[in-house]
């Protein structure tokens, strides 16, 4: 396989962790009857441009297709990040009702409803067909395709360019990422603004957050890569947030490569701190199969000491990032019994792979566990603020990632 960017052929595994079927694939009832698709679940590294990306064996159609589960408006902390970017971004940029935004993967309106409420024309680009209705039912246009270089030179065509143009975790979701960025430069107006946020790879490395590593997942970004990728499709980027989202993400700003925007010193600064990390160091990516071991070994160890001791462990949250961890760990339903979760689209289907039923969180009170293990570990707070009666009957709140901890 080659590098997805810049072509250099890929000699370094990062991260094996075997094989694993689509991490939102979750299972209705007649699917239990059928054999599941496994496919290598495989990370590497470029040492010429150092992205980090998983080796190609799934296509895009078969990972997001129309039933995707994954719905934003599900976390109320998502919903209060995307209203505090809109907030800052409309002032930042002074956008109007003479304004267009356009965002990429927009799910079911999480964001731009933001941009609606204050009249300011707004498009969502969104290839799955039940998130892209709950945007349309609240009033968002949407196009129900996937974004690339033919759409972006359509929407230019069609006189559709964006004042802002933002895509909240999906630079890493593209499998033809050169592609999609020309498809940036295309549908950006001269003077137009692009967000994007995704996972920060220094994060990921540092915490051993292995569990963020599956299909959809077909790019693990680091700030300079996103520059250099940027740079060959005519982008620049001229300012970079470090968020907390995911465990710790980016938000880089960008525009095109000849626009008069200077360049914050945050770039650079950040640019920097990659370097002192070990970004640009292979063995720095080396040590990273080490790391998954020892946080899957201690989730395994935990489990089958709570199930010897006759205590009951539940998890919540049946997130992507749950079923990497789990799949690979290779915990069943007779260490974890049940997932609960607040997403509609989830409940009364199995996790994939591991077939742990999955319920909503109403009934976690019938089941008055010991333990309730937190797969989506970044949005720990918000699980233990809304399931904080657990408490009531002495239970208590586990995550894996970055460690085993008792909360």
């Amino acid at each position: 396989m080659n590098c997805r960017h810049c072509g250099a052929p890929l000699k370094h595994d990062v991260l094996d962790l075997g094989f694993a079927p689509p991490s939102n694939a979750y299972l209705r009832p007649d699917d239990l009857m059928r054999p599941t698709a496994y496919f290598p679940l495989k990370i590497k590294v470029c040492d010429y441009c150092w992205l980090v990306q998983t080796e190609d064996y799934a296509s895009a159609n078969v990972l997001f297709t129309s039933d995707y589960a994954y719905f934003s408006s599900t976390s109320h902390s998502w919903l209060r990040h995307a209203e505090t970017y809109s907030k800052k971004i409309i002032s930042d940029l002074e956008l109007n009702p003479k304004s267009y935004v356009i965002e990429i993967a927009s799910n079911d309106g999480y964001l731009l409803r933001n941009f609606t409420a204050r009249n300011i024309p707004c498009l969502g680009i969104e290839p799955t067909d039940n998130t892209a209705a709950a945007a349309e039912a609240l009033g968002i246009p949407v196009l129900r395709e996937f974004f690339n270089e033919d759409l972006g030179k359509r929407l230019a065509k069609e006189g559709r360019q964006a004042d802002l143009i933002v895509g909240n975790n999906v630079f890493a979701h593209v499998p033809d990422i050169n592609d999609f960025t020309k498809g940036l430069t295309r549908a950006l107006k001269p003077s137009g603004t692009i967000t994007l946020e995704f996972p920060h790879l220094m994060r990921l490395i540092e915490q051993g957050q292995f569990d963020t590593v599956y299909h959809e997942h077909f790019s693990y970004l680091s700030l300079n890569v996103v520059r250099r990728i940027f740079s060959s499709a005519g982008l620049r980027i001229w300012d970079v947030e470090e968020i907390e989202t995911h465990g710790g993400s980016l938000r880089v700003y960008g525009c095109h490569i000849d626009d008069p925007k200077e360049t914050t010193i945050a770039v650079h600064d950040l640019l920097a701190k990659e370097s002192d990390f070990g970004l640009f160091n292979l063995q720095t990516y080396l040590n990273f199969q080490k790391r998954a071991d020892d946080i899957k070994n201690r989730l395994l160890t935990f489990l089958i000491d709570q199930k010897n001791n006759q205590k009951k462990v539940v998890a919540y949250g049946a997130a992507a990032k749950g079923n990497t961890l789990l799949n690979y760990a290779g915990v069943k339903t007779d260490l974890l019994p049940v997932v609960f979760d607040a997403a509609a689209a989830k409940q009364g289907h199995w996790m994939p792979g591991s077939r742990i039923p999955i319920l909503a969180p109403e009934h976690l009170r019938d089941w008055i566990p010991d333990y309730v293990l937190i797969l989506p570990w970044n949005i720990s707070e918000e699980v233990i603020a809304k399931l904080g009666f657990i408490r009531k009957w002495g239970g208590k709140f586990v995550r894996a990632v970055p460690d085993l901890q008792i909360l």
